[in-house]
């Protein structure tokens, strides 16, 4: 099983909107990521239901063909330790489009069962592709991780 996490685009400043949609920039990073993955394939798109992850995700989400659903527990404080039961039960290439600092405290707990240790740097609009390991360990490793400021 693939598990794709996705940090959402670049967001408009909460001074000039409130609510926090893509900026521009953010919105142009996104379909450039999109377009690079659209190859991959997902059986779920999970968003966190705050704007600027569910525009991030309606892009991706056209370009791969999926909808996409609102989760729970993937807003930027939440607990990671929730998704970690969760993936337990799924089979499925799942993607889940978040907010820092859950996302990176999701990584590392799924990677190195600690939360609280830096191991990878997200960036707005960027993947991490991390694999299930069947079998023994039953761990996860990390498959590749692409950042829109590596796309043309």
């Amino acid at each position: 099983m693939y598990l794709y996490l996705v940090q959402h685009g670049k967001a408009m400043d909460k001074e000039a909107n409130p609510e926090r949609p893509l900026s521009d920039e953010g919105r142009a990073d996104v379909r450039k990521m999109a377009s690079f993955i659209s190859g991959i394939e997902v059986a779920r798109i999970i968003e966190s239901g705050k704007l600027r992850a569910t525009e991030t995700a309606e892009i991706i989400g056209n370009s791969l063909g999926k909808g996409t659903e609102k989760g729970e527990h993937l807003s930027p404080l939440d607990n990671p330790g929730e998704w970690v039961g969760k993936l337990n039960e799924v089979s499925d290439n799942t993607m889940l489009v978040g907010h820092l600092p859950h996302l990176g405290k999701l990584a590392s707990l799924l990677l190195v069962g600690a939360p609280e240790v830096d191991v990878v740097k997200f960036s707005p609009g960027g993947v991490l592709c991390l694999e299930r390991n069947e079998g023994e360990n039953n761990g996860w490793t990390v498959q590749w991780m692409v950042v829109p400021d590596l796309l043309k």
